[in-house]
């Protein structure tokens, strides 16, 4: 087998981690530019709020339609022929982002690219989850995961450089770039297995017609809730809960996501590093998701301190939610070959996807209970689903994957 013969440095890994940079690079763009971009296309600062998170919904409707696509697609027609095609549509997204004049083109364009990033991570996982051996799986991924992360750290500094349009047309010409690197990456030998045999391949449908594999399935899911909790609500919008806390200065939410993805990088390898020495994928996640909880608590205890103190408070943040290689680590490792791809594939993409919920829960509250006061009861709600989810979750850290789902 091709994952006897590949090391954590290979070619194929390299590329994975190249790709999930631009892949993050492009899907954490629109957060750190919001404010100077919705400002430019003449929007009040309430709309630049309200647009703005409106924008990333549709743009995370966008990846949990494309996660179903491509995972499918990843089962049916390869690892890397998802790479090769949702690199092109992500790229070219962002190209046609930097020409939006309005709210409504910026939403579609934004939906469209959405699309294209969900198909990234996914494939790239699956892939380099197949290739290597069990016993270096989670420090490849992890590799993967922090020399990728920082592509928001990328996005931060030539915003700072550049206007914002050119930033989107970077983005767009990264992409192309990554397609010429592909061609030299192999297909997974397990995928390459199972082509010609006679099992039901990229059946969206097994994931819930079985009970097992739909708690798995959902399981998933639940256990990465708090990230995206983190980056979409805490540090996106850590200008207007900063504001409300009287938090002294002025806050940059580009900074703040610069701050968390440099942390979130470091925290990327750091749990990939522990869960090796501790030879568990769980025990490494509930570490991570103490170091979150600490975060949420000093994020909300900012009130009456500087702006380097959000930062910080969002750097922890990011750091306790370094664990994205791991949990979609997991849902590779909880899913036979057949269908290994649509899970990996939509299981970081529903996560992301269900920002729009945690939103909702966010906005529905803040009626009663106000604005910083709903953030924390999102976050409290949320990080209860997460720690259960995984109780319930079977540890990963030695299975062997070359097996089929019935």
């Amino acid at each position: 087998m091709q994952s006897k013969q590949v090391s954590v440095f290979s070619l194929a890994v390299l590329v994975a981690a190249l790709g999930y940079f631009v892949d993050i690079y492009d899907l954490l763009l629109f957060s750190i530019i919001r404010v100077e971009s919705l400002k430019d296309l003449g929007l009040t600062p309430a709309e630049i709020s309200s647009k703005g998170l409106l924008i990333i919904n549709v743009q995370m409707a966008g990846l949990l339609i494309g996660g179903i696509l491509w995972g499918i697609l990843g089962d049916k027609k390869g690892r890397l022929k998802v790479l090769y095609a949702s690199i092109i549509l992500y790229s070219l997204g962002n190209i046609a982002n930097g020409f939006v004049q309005s709210v409504n083109q910026y939403a579609a364009i934004r939906f469209i690219t959405g699309v294209g990033l969900a198909g990234e991570l996914g494939a790239g996982i699956t892939l380099i989850a197949e290739l290597l051996p069990k016993e270096k799986r989670g420090v490849g991924t992890s590799l993967v995961a922090g020399v990728g992360l920082t592509g928001a750290v990328a996005a931060f500094f030539f915003k700072e450089a550049f206007p914002w349009r050119t930033c989107y047309f970077i983005g767009g010409g990264l992409g192309f770039c990554l397609l010429l690197l592909r061609v030299g990456v192999l297909e997974s030998g397990m995928f390459e297995n199972i082509q010609h045999k006679n099992v039901s391949k990229g059946n969206f449908f097994m994931l819930f017609n079985n009970g097992k594999r739909l708690r798995k399935y959902l399981c998933s899911i639940l256990i990465g809730l708090p990230t995206w909790y983190v980056i979409g609500i805490l540090v996106s919008f850590s200008k207007e809960f900063g504001e409300k806390m009287g938090v002294k200065g002025e806050i940059d939410p580009g900074k703040a996501v610069m701050f968390a993805y440099a942390a979130i990088s470091l925290g990327d390898i750091a749990v990939g590093l522990l869960s090796q020495a501790l030879k568990s994928r769980k025990k490494a996640l509930f570490i991570f998701y103490g170091l979150t909880a600490i975060g949420i608590v000093w994020f909300f205890n900012l009130s009456g301190q500087s702006t380097g103190s959000l930062y910080a408070a969002c750097a922890l943040l990011g750091f306790g939610t370094g664990f994205w290689a791991i949990f979609v680590t997991m849902a590779a490792e909880q899913f036979g070959t057949n269908i290994r791809a649509t899970a990996t594939t939509t299981v970081p993409n529903m996560v992301r996807g269900a920002l729009i919920l945690i939103s909702i829960l966010f906005t529905s509250l803040q009626g009663s209970v106000g604005y910083v006061q709903s953030g924390l009861i999102t976050g409290v709600t949320v990080m209860v689903i997460g720690i259960v989810a995984t109780l319930l979750t079977e540890e990963t850290f030695h299975k062997d994957l070359n097996y089929v789902e019935e």
